[in-house]
């Protein structure tokens, strides 16, 4: 990286994230995985379309840290969306930032340790093996899209 004496005057180092194309070739979903997310899509737009009758429900935790306590929880999620299914449609959030938090801890993406090492290339990876392995459950899954303003 240059330095010169105006710009990027506090920056002392520079790593290169992995692309979305490389993050997914390396967790690529299987068509079993894409047919059930697509199933989930349509069911979601069936709803919100009046075309199921039944309510959606989109709940989960804040922000995930620990995922091995995320599957436990999807665990305990799936057996509850089979006992309520023929009324409700339970989708399971799984998000992974704290885009409203200024002081201290900013999710698992951006601090995956929790010592304050920001690696976040681990933390995609972790993330995306999370997703995967809740879809493997077969969950329907949302997450939080924000603006960045």
């Amino acid at each position: 990286m240059q330095k010169d004496a105006l710009n990027n005057v506090h920056i002392t180092d520079e790593q290169v994230l992995m692309t979305p194309e490389q993050l997914k070739a390396a967790f690529p979903l299987s068509l079993q995985q894409e047919a059930q997310i697509a199933d989930s899509r349509k069911t979601i737009s069936d709803i919100i379309a009046g075309r199921d009758p039944r309510l959606l429900v989109v709940c989960g935790p804040c922000s995930i840290h620990e995922p091995e306590t995320a599957l436990e929880y999807a665990r305990r999620f799936k057996a509850l969306a089979a006992e309520v299914s023929d009324s409700l449609y339970l989708v399971m959030r799984v998000y992974f930032e704290k885009p409203r938090t200024t002081v201290g801890w900013k999710g698992l993406i951006n601090d995956p340790h929790m010592d304050g090492s920001f690696d976040v290339e681990a933390g995609l990876q972790i993330a995306r093996k999370l997703l995967l392995e809740l879809v493997n459950m077969g969950l329907p899954l949302a997450t939080e899209a924000l603006e960045s303003k």
